[in-house]
């Protein structure tokens, strides 16, 4: 507790101190600047993040340069007077050179328009590639490039955020941003039924090589959806806007997980077609498993229950899409989409059982062994549709969005369990078996328009209603007898849970004092409407009120500040709600709970990015944040509970509650250096204080932190090799710890047929088939330890290829601020 206090004081000071220095820094004396903005020739456009570089006249290398805005803009600064040339570079155009450009003493050179004409030669056989940055820091997100990540192309979503700045994952693919797990996810833009069933399974049926990027965004504005105390992810799925037929293979086996993708794109004039499939299988695995509980009843008898056992576990899925676009003219874009997804798990376990009473006076009273046989089985679909229209106008940056989007999810979970009694004699056996179908259905009308009022003043307005109605029914066999499974009234029933959010926005956008400061603000109302057909469940009406503000400011064309602010709202979902009873263990049953009310999240962030000559980069963000009826899981232990008409004894149960506030306060460190020009290096640290008050209950603080190293170095042109290392500290909880988690690969890869095809080998933790994890969990009356073997040691090889013919062009689609749509251009942001 002292350390994390300490240690906060200590990053605060560092930050005020670092950025006052950088704020109060002056340029140098007698330089000057040079502006301009980059246009295409052809659609008159602005391009955006074309390369800009000044040269000194008649030098060969550049001194200096800078990327343009999402409209095209650019402005160096802190310019020697002189004489230089200026190039705009874009993948795709014609260079465009300006020479003999001067720059007098403190003056401002407006270079106007510079036009970059298309290529228009179509290329045979030849692959042109443009190496992003992996990480891209932006006024409102962080974007995550994982194309040359060599140790996560042969997995799935899960490995990729495990490197992902601000994130962390647990060994079970539990994921946190800046230490909350209540995070929005979206794919391209977008809500699935997807994640609502089951979050770890869904981004373990995403392999690598389909996502294109994921971006990170802490602090939402006004124009996103108020869901997620933590944050929003949007995973890119990758698309082409490119001419011709072009596409992808990609395949992956190992001694854990095979998975595979394919690409195919076709584009011709206003016309567009992306078709792709991907799917994945975790092979079969073992993990050993142990459980030592000692609790107390209310006549002091102390109970001792042991479990030791393992589980067989798999796990598969796939995913497909068609995309259409049709620029129906210059100003009047039409996008469709549909996609298909399907995952399921299925486990099965043995486990050995000892229950033990004894009394106050040390004499043991009873002895109970038995063996449990067990198995659960998951599978959920997805349907999404989604049709958009976007409106431009003559006057830049003018715009209107409409979206349709559906998404509809068929959930299945089954359970059985039978528990054969080896001592005392002529113990029936007892057992249950059930099945929980649910359909997920969401649909989202949004309607967003953004009106530029001056350069540097812009209003954005949208409304949008979010409907969502899931269904859900358990019917329920108990073993009678010992002998048979007959029907059990007391444990079938129904469950229906309707949702409607009605939402309103407004943004605004500006640059003051000489463009000095930008700030973006706005407010975003939601009025939720809920109904849950469930016995004593009562959820009213709510609205809430949803402020966002962020401040940036440019010290030098290469760093910059960014002070935060937003509210955000962490709605209960289906696996929080769904009063399902899993008894597949009983004497460990989970529900879920349909009283829960939204959990409220105010969240404050200080950021700092500076890119360096040669390539390095550092971005610091502290942040603050704290939760009201904070959502946690609770476990109670009780030496009988009677559920429906049946009689448990020795049982603990766990169930999510509205539990008293959270706070969290830390600080997150992620650098990149490239140490040589073959041998590169990035980090990222996460350091975090988490305090949680409930009522009628100490508080409780745990001090947590996470760090990882990724190196990479290229031997040859088309030969590379990559090592990843991560550590999760243990976190101390509520009512117990988690473990720490120790995760490492190795990757290579070779790159051949002028760079079409490439071959990846990969090892995850090569020297240790388990990982050893051990949590505790505690209560006024019991003491838990569970100990998990986790078998996580693989090895891999991936094959990837590139075909087709390519005419590159830039995508006027891929003009927009940044603010309501992916990178690609692919949809809309989650309103």
């Amino acid at each position: 507790m002292k350390f994390s206090k300490v240690m906060k004081v200590r990053i605060i000071l560092f930050l005020s101190v670092f950025l006052a220095i950088k704020v109060h820094a002056q340029a140098p004396a007698g330089k000057g600047k040079i502006t301009g903005k980059v246009t295409d020739a052809t659609s008159k456009q602005g391009v955006d993040y074309a390369t800009i570089s000044v040269y000194k006249q008649g030098a060969t290398s550049p001194f200096n340069g800078i990327s343009t805005d999402p409209k095209g803009y650019f402005t160096v600064d802190q310019v020697p007077a002189g004489e230089y040339k200026v190039t705009a570079d874009f993948l795709g155009y014609q260079r465009a050179t300006v020479e003999h450009v001067i720059v007098k003493a403190g003056g401002t050179l407006n270079l106007g328009e510079i036009l970059l004409t298309s290529l228009s030669k179509e290329l045979k056989g030849v692959t042109i590639t443009a190496q992003a940055p992996t990480v891209t820091n932006k006024i409102d997100k962080m974007v995550y490039n994982p194309q040359n990540d060599l140790s996560a192309q042969g997995g799935v979503a899960i490995d990729i955020l495990k490197k992902v700045p601000q994130i962390t994952v647990d060994i079970d693919g539990n994921v946190e941003l800046q230490g909350n797990a209540n995070i929005r996810f979206l794919i391209n833009g977008k809500p699935s039924s997807i994640f609502g069933a089951s979050l770890a399974d869904a981004l373990a049926s995403i392999p690598a090589s389909q996502i294109k990027s994921i971006e990170v965004i802490t602090s939402p504005g006004a124009k996103y959806d108020a869901a997620g105390t933590g944050g929003i992810v949007n995973i890119i799925l990758k698309d082409s806007r490119v001419e011709g037929v072009n596409g992808s293979v990609n395949l992956s086996a190992g001694t854990r997980r095979e998975n595979g993708s394919f690409n195919l794109n076709v584009r011709k004039g206003n016309f567009g077609v992306n078709a792709f499939f991907s799917g994945n299988a975790q092979i079969n695995s073992n993990a050993p498993t142990s459980t030592n509980r000692v609790s107390t009843d209310g006549a002091g008898n102390t109970n001792t229950l042991f479990q030791d056992g393992s589980n067989n576990f798999r796990r598969n899925g796939y995913q497909s899409g068609l995309n259409f676009t049709w620029n129906i003219s210059k100003h009047d874009d039409l996008t469709a989409a549909i996609g298909f997804d399907h995952f399921g798990n299925h486990g099965n376990g043995v486990t050995n059982q000892d229950q033990r009473m004894v009394n106050a006076a040390g004499s043991l009273m009873s002895d109970t062994s038995s063996i449990r046989n067990s198995s659960s089985k998951f599978n959920g679909t997805s349907t999404d549709v989604s049709l958009s229209y976007k409106k431009t106008f003559e006057k830049e940056g003018q715009e209107l969005d409409v979206l349709y989007s559906s998404s509809f999810g068929n959930n299945s979970f089954s359970s059985f369990q039978r528990t054969d009694y080896l001592s005392p004699i002529g113990v029936q056996s007892t057992g249950l078996s059930n099945t929980n179908p649910g359909k997920d259905r969401e649909t989202q009308i949004s309607v967003d328009y953004t009106q530029p009022v001056a350069k540097d003043f812009t209003i954005e307005t949208g409304a949008k209603l979010d409907f969502n109605n899931i269904k859900n029914n358990v019917v329920t066999d108990s073993l009678m007898g010992g002998k048979n499974f007959v029907p059990n009234g007391d444990q079938t029933y129904g469950f229906t849970y309707d949702r409607k959010i009605y939402a309103y926005y407004l943004s605004l956008t500006a640059s003051v004092f000489n463009n000095f400061l930008d700030i973006k603000g706005g407010l975003r109302d939601e009025y939720t409407v809920t109904t849950a057909d469930f016995k004593g469940a009562n959820i009213p009406n709510y609205n809430i009120l949803v402020p966002s503000l962020v401040f940036s400011h440019k010290l030098s064309e290469s760093s910059s500040v960014k002070l935060s602010y937003t509210r955000r709202i962490e709605r209960p979902d289906y696996g929080s709600l769904n009063p399902f009873l899993n008894i597949s263990d009983p004497h460990n049953i989970s529900t879920g709970n349909p009283n829960l009310k939204p959990e409220r999240g105010d969240n404050f962030e200080l950021g700092y990015n500076k890119s360096f000559e040669k390539g390095a980069n550092i971005n610091i963000a502290a942040f603050y944040r704290k939760n009201t009826d904070d959502i946690q899981r609770f476990t109670t232990y009780y030496d009988t509970l009677r559920i429906n008409g049946a009689t448990y004894t020795n049982v603990s149960l766990s169930q999510r509650y509205n539990l008293g506030s959270e706070v969290r306060a830390g600080i997150n460190i992620y650098a990149s250096l490239p140490v040589t020009k073959s041998f590169s290096l990035r980090t990222n640290m996460i350091f975090a204080d988490r305090t949680s008050n409930n009522p009628g209950s100490p508080s409780v603080s745990g001090f947590a932190y996470r760090l990882n190293l990724n190196a990479q170095y290229e031997f040859a042109k088309n030969l590379s090799a990559e090592f990843f290392g991560n550590y999760n500290s243990s976190q101390k909880g509520i009512q117990g710890t988690q473990p720490k988690f120790v995760f490492y690969n190795f990757a290579m890869r070779k790159m051949f047929m002028n760079k079409k095809a490439s071959i990846d080998l990969t090892a995850s933790n090569p020297f240790a088939k388990y990982v050893s994890q051990t949590s505790t969990t505690y209560g006024s009356n019991f003491n838990l330890t569970n100990v998990r073997y986790v078998p996580i040691q693989s090895f891999g090889i991936s094959l990837s290829y590139k075909f087709g013919k390519l005419d590159f062009k830039k995508d006027r689609d891929n003009k927009g601020d940044g603010e309501g749509k992916p990178d690609d251009g692919s949809g809309d942001k989650g309103r």
